[in-house]
């Protein structure tokens, strides 16, 4: 009888595992900006939604808008200027650029379909406009590679076979354990995608696509000695970055 259970429960589990990965081979699309192909479950539409109706609520987490109009307009003329100048404008997407008043925590963020958002505290810390264009040129790359609507396809892929596993052998943490790995492994991809797309959108736009190499040595001595490790992370060690910069730099300076 225990048998008889343990194979009903095995093909129940297979046919929830075939499911979603015919679903997932059915959402691979290639991205017409990037030319690489990726596991997409919405549209364009839903993305630019799910950022306008997100903005209000990150703006809030990190509270609010900065209140220096001069500073805002800043940002808002770096940003447009990459948009402008680069294949960014091509996009359905509708970009805009936020000055966080959170004056301690250093990062920027980019919701899906074009809302993005700088702290003061990284903001404060920059040396000259290019410094900027390469913060904001890295998020537009998140924007324009799909990075968000991609990892929630892919959690969804990994949620289904995470299932599948559980109802099929106990297995369920296992694939679980396998899923956050290769999720992390593809976080850091994207970091580096972005990197490479805001060098270009710098040169475009007529800014030092160096400077960007000064954006990664304010990262990493803010997080200093005790960053989390490469492989517990989405993103890439600063070091490791700069590398890929540099070679991005040497790529696309001539063209």
């Amino acid at each position: 009888m225990r048998g008889r259970n343990l194979k009903y429960r095995l093909l129940i589990g297979v046919v929830i595992a075939l499911f979603f990965v015919i679903k997932r081979c059915s959402q691979q699309e290639v991205n017409p900006y990037t030319g690489r192909t990726q596991t997409i479950s919405m549209s364009p539409e839903n993305e630019i939604a799910i950022g306008l109706q997100s903005a209000p609520q990150m703006a809030e987490q990190y509270g609010g808008l900065h209140p220096n109009n001069q500073y805002q307009a800043l940002v808002d003329n770096v940003g447009s200027k990459l948009v402008n100048s680069s294949i960014a404008r091509e996009t359905p997407y509708k970009y805009e650029f936020h000055l966080l008043n959170d004056q301690n925590t250093i990062n920027a963020y980019a919701l899906p379909g074009g809302q993005i958002f700088i702290t003061y505290a990284l903001f404060s810390k920059l040396e000259n406009e290019d410094q900027l264009a390469g913060i904001l040129g890295h998020e537009i790359g998140h924007v324009l590679g799909r990075h968000s609507a991609e990892r929630i396809a892919e959690s969804e892929y990994w949620q289904g076979l995470t299932t599948a596993g559980a109802v099929g052998a106990d297995m369920g943490g296992l694939i679980s354990g396998i899923g956050q790995n290769t999720l992390l492994t593809n976080g850091r991809s994207d970091e580096l995608e972005s990197d490479d797309l805001g060098v270009k959108f710098m040169i475009k736009a007529g800014y030092n696509p160096r400077e960007m190499i000064g954006v990664m040595e304010i990262l990493k001595a803010a997080t200093g000695p005790n960053r989390v490790p490469e492989f517990q992370s989405t993103h890439p060690d600063p070091d490791n970055r700069i590398e890929k910069i540099e070679e991005a730099i040497e790529k696309y300076k001539n063209q």
